[in-house]
């Protein structure tokens, strides 16, 4: 059951790796991620019916590391010869498999982990650099490297920079599982699994972990708020493994967690000043931690920055703000604060998804102005239509209170306000009674029924 969940969005990565095997040509394969994205997985569903050497480097030194590599070699090729050199430097092993690799034998070398390898020894990267122009391209061989320190796989193998620029035949960058397709790893009900989704990020190793449980709040209370639990400390790891500054970095993740969303808030918060903060804000968005938004009908050199990683938002929300608690092993779990943190949540979830619900809006956002703030906002421009939604996580919502209050706001909406055909929408858990219309004007109203059969069905 694992192993199929595990690829529930990963067929089109396989069909890719696929092509390129079928292919009569070498291959040099790169394969990046997050840690716990699925990057091992992945590959050993790929090559699980085909031959070939596979390393999964370690964190320590060159030494270690290359004897390793040599000896797993060996016993592949069955060379006793190399097996009993003393080899001290990735070039003369490189080298040395130069000589002895069959050129028209196809087979693959995969380097799992390899950016432990660069941490220890940037001068791989050269040395690789010579071995695929003077050798592997001229062969069959399918060489794949791996790795989850996302800086070190960018800036020293795919940047224009690393003597490697160029050389790789393709490059996957593993994204997160999508929201729609997280539920297949859940065994709670549907409230429960949505509040997982909410909560987690897709990561196929979270999923699996919030998969042992039936209810959300146990799930909770034994994973994150618990000094034991499996979440406590992850997010050090992921920080301390990819930025030098994590102090920075993880003040920065803290202030727009905690609703510091401008430029000059979040700096504040950190203690810098504010035009020293936008290279860190632009790395955060580069490895998918932050998003910058902007309102839709607004000046778009004026955005704010949100949490793009349901997980961390969580995290930094409920764990490390409440810390001193949870090491005392008192109860930190308080249903208000987790309702109102899904709420937010849930609000994201429906504009990423939007199109699971409507289809002939050619753009959709946020919007925001000095009066007012909705939710989500979406036009059609060639058939003038515009509609408006708000996102409501509660039980029995009032449906004609919002939209009442929804069609006072639309009015400040400057878009074809003399000639625009307006509409209306409201998402909730439940509602105390739906309704069609409001003024002549048609109303949608979508539950947590509707949502799971659009999941379902989607």
């Amino acid at each position: 059951m694992v192993s199929v969940i595990e690829f529930v969005d990963r067929k089109d990565e396989i069909k890719l790796l696929e092509k390129d095997w079928g292919s009569s040509e070498n291959a040099f394969v790169v394969v990046y991620g997050r840690r716990r994205i699925g990057k091992t997985r992945l590959i050993e569903e790929f090559l699980k019916d085909k031959k070939g050497i596979k390393y999964t480097a370690g964190d320590t030194n060159k030494k270690i590391q290359i004897k390793e590599f040599k000896d797993i070699i060996a016993a592949y090729l069955n060379d006793e010869f190399l097996k009993d050199q003393e080899i001290s430097d990735w070039t003369s092993l490189f080298s040395y498999l130069s000589k002895i690799l069959d050129k028209e034998r196809k087979f693959y070398i995969w380097i799992d982990e390899f950016s432990y390898l660069i941490k220890n020894d940037s001068s791989i990267t050269s040395t690789l650099h010579k071995f695929i122009d003077d050798f592997l391209r001229k062969s069959k061989i399918f060489f794949v490297v791996s790795g989850s320190i996302f800086g070190l796989m960018s800036e020293k193998i795919l940047a224009h920079s690393s003597p490697l620029y160029g050389r790789r035949t393709r490059d996957l960058l593993l994204k997160p599982i999508p929201s729609l397709d997280s539920k297949q790893f859940l065994k709670m009900n549907f409230e429960d699994s949505f509040k997982a989704i909410l909560t987690l990020n897709g990561i196929p190793e979270y999923l699996l972990v919030a998969s042992k449980f039936k209810d959300y709040s146990d799930f909770i209370k034994t994973e994150f708020v618990n000094k034991e639990g499996y979440f406590y400390r992850e997010p050090y790891f992921l920080l301390s493994q990819e930025f030098k500054e994590i102090k920075t970095y993880f003040s920065i993740l803290n202030a727009i967690a905690y609703g510091n969303t401008r430029p000059s808030e979040i700096a504040n918060f950190v203690g810098i000043d504010t035009r020293e903060i936008y290279p860190y804000l632009e790395l955060l968005i580069s490895y998918g931690f932050i998003k910058r938004e902007t309102s839709i009908f607004g000046d778009k050199k004026r955005g704010i920055y949100f949490i793009n990683d349901n997980f961390f938002d969580f995290w930094f929300n409920f764990v490390h703000k409440k810390r001193e608690l949870i090491e005392k092993d008192l109860n930190s779990f308080n249903n208000g604060e987790v309702s109102a943190f899904l709420g937010k949540r849930f609000e994201i979830f429906i504009r990423e998804n939007f199109s699971l619900f409507f289809k002939n809006f050619e753009e959709h956002g946020r919007y925001w102005n000095k009066q007012e703030e909705i939710d989500i906002a979406a036009f059609n421009q060639e058939k003038r239509e515009i509609l408006f939604a708000e996102c409501k996580w509660g039980d029995k919502v009032n449906a004609m209170q919002i939209i009442n209050q929804l069609v006072e706001k639309a009015k400040y909406v400057e878009w074809n306000n003399k000639n625009r055909k307006e509409s209306f929408a409201v998402f909730a858990k439940s509602f105390s009674k739906k309704i069609k219309e409001f003024e002549g004007k048609k109303v949608y109203c979508f539950d947590l029924k509707d949502l799971s059969k659009k999941i379902n069905s989607g």
